[in-house]
């Protein structure tokens, strides 16, 4: 079995390749450049590092959100292409899951944080049941203020992680206290080969099923909506 995984859903590019329980190749950066030129070179540079030909990949695993539209976009298409073209499976999975495997070895709750603007974020609620990740409380987009105090009546310690956590750690401290553990910087961006191995464990899918998990729609969806409404 060897997995290739994509992560282009925010700033981090992060790719990677599993082969059965061993990491054979990783690269990741978070720079703020287009990851439409840079995610397929990405790809190819990785495959050949490793001496590894695309017909021999069995699995293909996508992060499909939530997170900024067009790079959640860009992910996904590329993976459905490289699925369908191989003939193989595609597997799409949490980009905050994939974010929440950093906290593996916390013992309280995990919240994965992308900032969503105007006050809000994209989060969920994750823990480790020994080496298993699950869901504690959906992927989200609410107001932080109105999440903060959510959180505030959980009794477990509850571990931050994320690069937009910086952008709210002054409202988490001020609302939880010492509830809240901020992750170290070095935890801050997804691994590609947490992405790949949680997509191993999953039910396969096939490259016309996996769709943009957005949570919400974008802002000219919005306006769009709502001249249409207007309209009527």
């Amino acid at each position: 079995m060897t997995i290739l995984s994509i992560d282009t859903s925010n700033y981090p590019l992060g790719v990677a390749l599993i082969e059965e329980d061993k990491v054979v190749g990783e690269y990741t950066t978070y720079i703020k450049k287009n990851h439409s030129v840079r995610a397929m070179p990405a790809i190819e540079q990785l495959l050949k590092d490793c001496g590894i030909e695309a017909k021999h990949l069995t699995k293909v695993v996508v992060a499909n959100g939530p997170g900024s539209y067009t790079g959640v976009r860009i992910g996904v298409t590329l993976a459905k292409t490289l699925a369908w073209s191989l003939g193989i499976p595609l597997i799409p999975v949490s980009s905050l899951a994939a974010l929440a495997s950093s906290g593996r070895y916390f013992t309280g709750y995990i919240v994965p944080l992308f900032d969503a603007r105007r006050g809000q974020v994209y989060t969920g609620i994750y823990e480790f049941q020994g080496d298993q990740l699950t869901s504690v409380e959906d992927d989200c987009n609410i107001l932080l203020e109105e999440w903060v105090k959510k959180l505030k009546d959980f009794n477990k310690d509850i571990l931050f992680v994320g690069n937009d956590v910086a952008l709210h750690e002054s409202m988490i401290k001020e609302v939880l206290g010492e509830q809240a553990k901020i992750a170290p910087f070095v935890s801050h961006n997804p691994r590609p080969s947490e992405l790949a191995f949680i997509g191993s464990g999953l039910k396969e899918t096939s490259a016309h099923e996996v769709l943009p998990n957005y949570i919400r729609m974008a802002e000219a969806e919005v306006k769009w909506l709502e001249s249409q409404k207007k309209s009527e």
